[in-house]
């Protein structure tokens, strides 16, 4: 739904609602039943029911079967028939009100889902031979260098090549704090330049960035129903075949036996048309869904549609990866220890020079906790790969990471108390043996005790499933208020872990950071991604945290709950209205004008009760 479009609708709607009122006007001065005072109810019928008629006409060719829209043309008719005039036009007009908030709806939800980013630019400056050259993002390809300056949109995923700046990726998390990105850092497209200017390698086929994922995610997110959308929309098949059955019956059968005659009985049956149609019964789950969706972008989660929102009714069990998810992914360094006999200023010395040197996450840790007055110059540096630094320095051999070594007994002791902390160890190891260590612990995220709180009491059990040892595992569980947790897990093991949850406790939620929980998001009852939407987490799980907060999570558990409850509400008020229209009728308590207002009012009450999800 475009704003161009529901712009036109409103504005056929508001040219026939003056319409009927100038008709009212006339048929109160001059004869009801005068020409001029027909043709503006007439104008008024068509053009306010001109949208309703194409969209319920084109329906009906694509699916072959009838549909609300042309039960109501026919009752609107029917009114036109019995010279009801007024009654026809107002049907239609409020069916037509009703179409427009629908409509409203799923614009709102479109405007909040595709604000969770900026699209790219479509088109990006190729650098060559260092020229440069504008061409369409399209019809870029890996490997190409494009070259972005300041204010500019990153126009594709890919590799900082040459230059640093920071980047506003607003666009694609939420945050508006600028990251910085340096040398064969990865960028995505949509974020912002904001520092200097740099020339990125394309890594990826444009047409499969985050960006343009996330657009085609939003797209199916709209369009796809519901279990109970399905439902509805198989009932409505066959209802309305019942109510033009039951409308013809009224019509032709009380008149064999005398009951009525023919005028009073094709005015029951027009009337049956008017009160049996299930406008409000179709319009009870589409708007809440999608005022969800919209409630929930605003938030910057994006939801791949509304029955994963469904799905997590009935929730028993979250299961949280560790790093990223329930702890930020960035470890600080705890202390530092070293033995009594060596300098420990040069042992800091030749730690921060080593690290400073390497591009791992627990080395950057660490020179960022110490101070730069420790670097050393003119130290040439070894990276092994899969182990960490080394270097000769004075004669004697250095190495910061994972070697192979003996232990100096003095350091045995702090290092038990470290690991029994759950602290991740960085050995210093001076000629084959480790006099020293750097002790640093993953940091858990401000508000996780709380999210934790929150789920214990909508009795949901929080489950740590972590491939960490179980001393990290029993620090983080216990720090977080984790109700239980599972160490030493490979992804293999989480699955058939979740799969033992999912059988002994009931539906389970996966949380985590859409890299190698990809195996564990899959077989979860509904999958939940942190961070800024790698490839991975965009295509395993159902929903993304875009802004990274896992205090989403409840948040958009009670959500879903509330989306259930108006969905019921309005489901049980639109039966209970066409129940008691459709018996009065049976026994003539009702007139046309009445059923009009009554069923149409209902309709939009259900409407707007849906609307309701877009707040708070």
């Amino acid at each position: 739904m475009t704003r161009k479009q529901l712009v036109m609708e409103t504005s056929f709607l508001t040219v026939s609602f003056v319409l009927a009122i100038m008709a009212f006007v006339f048929s109160k001065t001059i004869d009801p039943n005068h020409i001029s005072v027909v043709l503006l109810y007439g104008l008024a019928f068509a053009i306010g029911g001109y949208a309703k008629a194409k969209e319920g006409v084109l329906q009906t060719i694509k699916q072959k079967a009838l549909n609300v829209e042309i039960l109501m043309i026919l009752a609107a008719l029917g009114a036109f028939i019995v010279k009801n005039y007024s009654e026809g036009t107002i049907l239609i007009l409020i069916f037509a009100l009703s179409g427009v908030l629908e409509s409203y709806a799923t614009s709102k939800s479109e405007k909040a889902l595709t604000s969770l980013l900026k699209l790219a630019p479509q088109t990006a400056q190729l650098y060559t031979n260092g020229t440069e050259r504008e061409v369409l993002v399209s019809e870029l390809q890996i490997g190409d260098q494009v070259i972005v300056k300041v204010g500019q949109q990153v126009p594709v995923d890919g590799t900082i090549i040459n230059g640093s700046t920071s980047l506003n990726q607003a666009a694609i998390t939420g945050e508006f704090v600028p990251v910085y990105r340096k040398e064969k850092d990865s960028v995505f497209a949509g974020s912002i330049n904001v520092e200097s200017t740099i020339i990125v390698e394309t890594t990826k086929d444009p047409k499969d960035s985050v960006v343009q994922k996330i657009i085609d995610f939003v797209k199916h997110a709209q369009e796809e129903k519901t279990e109970s959308q399905s439902l509805i929309d198989r009932i409505e098949k066959f209802y309305v075949y019942i109510v033009i059955l039951l409308a013809v019956t009224f019509m032709i059968v009380p008149p064999i036996f005398g009951w009525l005659s023919r005028s009073d009985a094709f005015y029951r049956g027009i009337v049956v048309l008017v009160v049996g149609s299930p406008c409000a019964l179709v319009a009870s789950i589409t708007p809440a869904m999608l005022s969800s969706l919209s409630n929930a972008a605003r938030k910057r989660i994006l939801v791949k549609g509304g029955k994963h929102l469904e799905a997590m009714i009935g929730l028993k069990a979250v299961v949280f990866d560790k790093t990223g998810t329930i702890t930020t992914g960035i470890p600080r360094v705890v202390r530092i220890e070293t033995i009594s006999s060596l300098d420990r200023e040069k042992v800091l010395s030749i730690l921060y020079t080593l690290e400073k040197q390497s591009d791992h996450p627990l080395a950057r840790s660490i020179t960022d906790y110490m101070d730069p007055k420790y670097m050393m110059k003119d130290i040439k540096t070894n990276e092994v790969s899969g182990r960490g630094m080394q270097a000769t320095i004075d004669g004697d051999t250095w190495q910061i990471g994972r070697f192979d070594h003996t232990m100096h007994p003095e350091i045995q002791e702090k290092l038990d108390r470290c690991t029994g902390l759950g602290h991740s160890i960085v050995s210093i190891i001076k000629n084959k043996e480790m006099i020293g260590f750097a002790a640093l612990m993953d940091t858990i995220r401000e508000n996780a005790k709380e999210v934790m709180q929150s789920l214990k009491e909508q009795n949901i059990q929080t489950i740590l499933l972590t491939g960490d040892h179980k001393f990290t595992a029993a620090a983080i569980a216990r720090d977080a208020g984790v109700d239980s947790f599972e160490a030493d897990c490979f992804p293999e093991d989480k699955v058939s872990k979740i799969k033992e949850i999912q059988q002994n406790v009931g539906k389970v939620m996966m949380i985590g950071d859409g890299i190698n929980d990809a195996p564990a998001l899959a077989i979860a009852d509904v999958s939940v991604a942190m961070g800024t939407g790698t490839d991975v987490s965009l295509e395993t799980a159902d929903i993304v945290f875009m802004n990274d907060k896992l205090e989403n999570l409840p948040s958009l558990i009670k959500l879903s709950k509330r989306m259930r409850s108006i969905t019921l509400q309005n489901v049980i008020f639109a039966i209970s209205v066409i129940t008691i229209l459709m018996i009065s009728n049976v026994f003539g308590y009702i007139l046309l004008p009445i059923g009009v207002v009554a069923h149409e009012g209902s309709t939009i009450l259900v409407i707007l009760n849906s609307l309701r999800l877009l707040l708070k």
